[in-house]
Parts: structure tokens; sequence; C-alpha cells
């Protein structure tokens, strides 16, 4: 009786401290931290027995160069989705840059001006998305779905609807060159990570994105300049791309208004594989680089096992339907 009338009766945690209790916390955590990871070595290990030339050096180092581009648009990808944000138009921005630098150097213009030119490009597409979704308040899937359309017809316009034939051999080391033995576009690709990396954990425009992404109104009353913030995000979304088009050009050896169909799935889906939340605030870039190393050893390994281009495409969109369950899942 003395200890049911007790003043202070001890809790009852027995029912948190139980071994299944605790095996789920531990798996659960584990999975939050290494899931993508342990996929993506099962996915080699398969690929390896399936295909035993996969792990060849010249293979790894042909899925490192095949993905650089989409992990360069993916990287931008992620700080959009981190606020909650979706940008449908970097597919076509890659066209468009490709477009413009490839005849901007055919003009004569200097191979590095030419590359700016086109990389500035997708600047102005992206600040033009920014203010449309921060300043005027439209919603970003629709405003970014509209320049997905006048962007990609921007770039048949400019080229006629004809491949602009590239000639400048400095243009076309960024995009098929090599340092060392390793293709450039790997490098820029790990550059391109490495800056998001410490922007997002280390500066305060990455707090910003983030905080926007958790509850963008609970970031307005702290002070932070979510209209700002947005449209640097769509901005750098799109100088991204528009790196994206000009490294895919000199791989290329031209500018195609074709160029980049599609990319901007890929590209949503290796975020979301990565671990981002489709509705913000929750993410990290490292887990990007895994997302997009998951699709591309798949397409990979499909190539290796000769598989049909066009069963390719019915895979790819089961990945990317599986992305947005694990999303739903995780959440």
């Amino acid at each position: 009786m003395k200890s049911i009338l007790s003043p202070n009766p001890q809790p009852n945690t027995q029912s948190n401290t139980q071994p299944g209790f605790n095996i789920a916390n531990s798996l659960s955590l584990l999975w939050n931290r290494l899931g993508m990871i342990i996929i993506l070595v099962l996915l080699c290990i398969v690929m390896t027995i399936i295909a035993p030339n996969f792990l060849e050096t010249s293979n790894i180092t042909n899925i490192l160069k095949q993905v650089s581009v989409i992990a360069i648009l993916a990287a931008g990808m992620t700080i959009v989705i981190l606020t909650g944000g979706i940008d449908l138009s970097v597919g076509s921005i890659v066209a468009l840059s490709g477009v413009v630098s490839v005849m901007a150097s055919q003009a004569g213009i200097n191979p590095i001006l030419a590359m700016m030119l086109g990389i500035g490009a997708g600047y102005v597409i992206g600040f033009i998305n920014g203010f449309f979704t921060a300043k005027i308040g439209l919603p970003a899937f629709i405003v970014t779905l509209g320049s997905m359309t006048y962007v990609r017809g921007l770039a048949y316009v400019s080229s006629g609807g004809y491949p602009v034939v590239l000639e400048s051999s400095a243009f076309k080391f960024i995009g098929a060159g090599s340092v060392l033995s390793i293709p450039t576009p790997i490098y820029i690709m790990l550059f391109v990570y490495i800056v998001m990396f410490f922007v997002l954990k280390y500066s305060m425009f990455g707090r910003h994105i983030y905080a926007i992404g958790g509850n963008e109104e609970a970031a307005r009353l702290t002070g932070i300049k979510v209209k700002k913030t947005l449209i640097n995000v769509y901005s750098i979304s799109g100088l991204l791309a528009g790196l994206g088009g000009v490294v895919l050009a000199g791989r290329l050896y031209s500018g195609q208004p074709t160029a980049g169909n599609m990319y901007e799935l890929d590209a949503i889906a290796a975020v979301i594989l990565g671990g981002s939340k489709l509705t913000g605030g929750s993410g990290k870039i490292q887990g990007t680089i895994i997302g997009v190393l998951i699709m591309g050893v798949i397409t990979n390994g499909l190539t290796l096992m000769d598989v049909s281009f066009y069963w390719q495409l019915v895979v790819k969109g089961g990945v990317i339907i599986s992305a947005v369950l694990i999303d739903r899942l995780r959440s």
C-alpha cells in the first residue's frame, strides 16, 4: 500500500529495455545510416556474379564517367528538394547550355568564356524559376514544368533543331579529356560534391536551406530571408545544370537540343534514393551520390547483360517508383 501511495513512484521502463525494442531501434538506426550503401554493395556483388567484368577498373571508371552529368544535376536538385521544392527544368537546361556554349565557341569566342556563357544561361533560367516561385508565389512544380518546355524550345530554336558540332579541343577536354587516366568529368563531379558538402554542413546558407524545408513559416519568423534563399537555391540548381550541359557537350563533341531528355527524373530519383525527403528538411549530399551510383550500377549492369534499351527504361521507371515508395515508408 505504501508503494502505491508513494509521491515519487518509479517509472516503468521495462518496455523500453526489452531486447526486441533495442534490436528494432538498432536496425532502424543502421538502415537510416547505411541502408543505401548496403543496397549499393549488394548490387555490385550481384552484378559481379552476373557479369564477371563488372569490377574491372575500366568499367568502374566508365560508370563514374557516365553518371557524372546526372550527379552534377542531382547535387543541385538536392538543395531544391531540401527546401521542399522541385526543379523539372534541369534536363532542358542541359540541352540549352550545351547548344549556347558550343555556338559561342563556333563564333570564335574563347572556349573558357564560351563555357561560362553556357553555364550562365543555366543560372539565368534557375534565377527565373526562383523568382516566380519565391517572389510571385507560384508552385515550383508548375513554374519548372513550364521552364522544362520553353527552355527545350529555346534549345531547338537556337540550333535550328540540329546538333551543333564542337571543334574546340580545349572545350572537348572538359567532357572527354583525362588527367592521370581519370576522365575530367569525374574530377568535376567530385569537386561539386565536396563544395556542396561543406556548404550544407558548415555554412549559414546550408542551415537556412534545412530550416526552410523543415518549416518555412518558422524560418521566416526567425529572421531567415526565405525568398532570397529560395531564389539562390534555384539559381544554383540552374547553374549546376548548365555545368552539366557543358560537360555533356564536351563529351558528345556537340551541342544537341535533344540532350538531357528525362535527366530531371533521374536526378530526382537519385536524391530520393539517397535519403532526402520529398517534403524537404531532411537529407544529405553524400546520400545523393550513393543514389546516383545505385542508378549507374543498375544501368551499367543491364547493359553488360545485353538487356535492350527499351527494357532498361522499364527498369528505370520501376526504380523511380521505388524511390518514391522508399520516401513514403521512411516518412
